[in-house]
């Protein structure tokens, strides 16, 4: 009966301890501090009076302690090659070997356990190996107090055990460590990648207008002062904004966009400044505002002048003291961000109206910067629209070259209500339906080829409809040939005679198609 029990008080003690391992080992970030208390629970059930892990180095292949009890500093720093003492071979053979006497054994070399030698004890040892993927990739060795009726057989599957665990314990960190390296690559990629595509060079357009904006742009960027962007919707506010942070001192720290018109008057304050747990109905828990998410870097309000006054004031606190607090809290936050805001609404009259509070105007429009509307800078049109084309000719796997003549000309005579976003939307729309390689007039959507929708309504006779029709016929001949008149006939199937006169009489300069 006595047996029996020392049986089941030992069982209960291994199963406690494999139980202690496996959560010291679960979820763990620190490896190093999860193998020590490993060691600690080994020591704690099964007596273990030193104790050691190590793995290989993946740089020079040689075997280090990662984590031991028991050991002096100079233990601690032992090294071994493959193959080298007992804890070398178990690496090399992946095979663990046991040492009941280790006094007895001259493969020992005691190494990482100084001064054993010394003193009437004896000890017995145990090394096991840690397989990841089952290549061994290191050990677990243990010192046990020497006792002749030990079952070296059942400890040496129980350290088997642990050395298991650990295995899957460092399969899993190196897992996350991998996916950890992925996203710090992903991540510096994207950074690269964005700070790429928002570079000045990117933003197309070389009118006097527009040369002016890049000036102001490079003046403000390096800075942390706050910017109002103002200008019709669709001529890139945003884009401009994202230049803006991505050559700013601030471009690795985050960039977070707002659009205010798009949010509820109810729901604007809370998604700025965040909210407490229980600051109204269905807050369950505590959120964290868009300036809390922006710390560090920038915050871009677009359509400012949609948020309502009493967020106006908040708004305002922010701009002057830097600090806040979330809806429901009484903690004071402090805001390191740089707000830029932009709006297309007519801010003077608002505040003439009452909408929109002067102190905040003020306070916004510290460094304003005026982007000009498509209609005033044409030079930019065509650089625009060859640039849309050659991106969705890519995106839709189409082969188009080039736009025609009479499309430049209806692309050129619209007045553009929806800016540079509507010449992107037209010309995807114009690739999209294009069958050939090159965008013609009536590949365009109804609104440039209808006069009265593009303001273009004049009083022309068929005749003179046609003659227009036939000189931009050749005119996109001669462009294509290069201002060759014998190749614009073989194209139109006319003679070079008839090109010759049609060109005389409508008064093309074929020179300006050479070169």
């Amino acid at each position: 009966m006595a047996k029996r029990t020392e049986e089941q008080t030992g069982r209960h003690a291994t199963l406690a301890s494999l139980l202690e391992v496996s959560q010291a080992l679960a979820g763990a970030n620190d490896l190093r501090a999860a193998l020590h208390r490993v060691l600690e629970r080994l020591e704690r059930y099964h007596g273990v009076v030193r104790g050691a892990v190590t793995l290989t180095d993946p740089d020079t292949g040689d075997l280090y302690i990662e984590a031991s009890i028991g050991l002096n500093a100079d233990g601690r720093k032992a090294r071994y090659k493959l193959g080298e003492g007992i804890t070398g071979r178990v690496v090399q053979s992946g095979k663990p070997i046991v040492v009941p006497e280790i006094s007895r054994e001259p493969l020992f070399l005691h190494r990482a356990f100084l001064g054993r030698r010394s003193g009437s004890q004896e000890f017995s040892f145990f090394c096991v190996p840690i397989l990841v993927h089952r290549k061994p990739v290191g050990t677990l060795g243990v010192d046990l107090l020497f006792h002749k009726d030990r079952d070296y057989q059942d400890e040496t599957r129980l350290f088997s055990v642990v050395a298991s665990m650990i295995g899957q314990a460092l399969a899993a960190h190196q897992l996350l460590e991998d996916e950890r390296k992925k996203l710090l690559e992903e991540n510096t990629t994207l950074r690269q990648e964005l700070r790429e595509r928002y570079d000045f060079s990117n933003i197309i357009g070389t009118s006097g207008p527009m040369r002016q904006v890049y000036e102001q742009i490079h003046q403000v960027a390096r800075t942390n002062t706050t910017v109002l962007i103002r200008g019709e919707s669709g001529t890139g506010k945003e884009l401009i904004a994202h230049a803006i942070h991505y050559n700013s001192t601030r471009a690795k720290k985050p960039f977070i966009k707002v659009n205010c018109a798009a949010l509820p008057e109810t729901l604007i304050e809370s998604e700025l400044f965040g909210y407490e747990k229980g600051a109204f109905t269905g807050a369950q828990a505590r959120k964290r505002g868009r300036f809390e998410l922006a710390e560090g870097g920038t915050l871009f309000l677009d359509e400012i002048g949609e948020i309502n006054p009493s967020t106006q004031v908040k708004l305002l606190r922010v701009l002057q003291e830097r600090e806040f607090e979330r809806v429901g809290g009484t903690e004071t936050l402090k805001a390191n961000v740089r707000l830029i805001a932009a709006t297309n609404k007519d801010l003077e009259t608002a505040i003439s109206e009452k909408a929109f509070r002067e102190d905040l105007y003020y306070r916004l429009n510290v460094f304003t910067l005026f982007i000009p509307p498509l209609r005033e800078r044409k030079s930019d049109l065509l650089l625009l629209a060859d640039h849309f084309v050659a991106k969705y000719s890519r995106e839709h796997g189409k082969n188009i070259r080039r736009i025609s003549t009479p499309a430049i000309d209806m692309l050129v005579s619209y007045h553009w209500p929806g800016n540079v976003r509507e010449l992107e939307n037209i010309i995807e729309r114009s690739v999209l339906v294009c069958d050939g390689n090159a965008i013609h007039g009536h590949h365009l959507p109804p609104t440039l080829q209808t006069a009265e929708a593009s303001e273009t309504v004049t009083s022309t006779s068929l005749t003179d409809a046609v003659e227009q029709f036939e000189k931009d016929l050749i005119a996109d001949a001669l462009k294509t040939t290069r201002g060759n008149r014998a190749k614009a006939a073989r194209m139109l199937r006319t003679t070079e005679r008839i090109v010759n006169y049609k060109v005389s009489k409508y008064e093309i300069d074929c020179s300006r198609f050479r070169g």
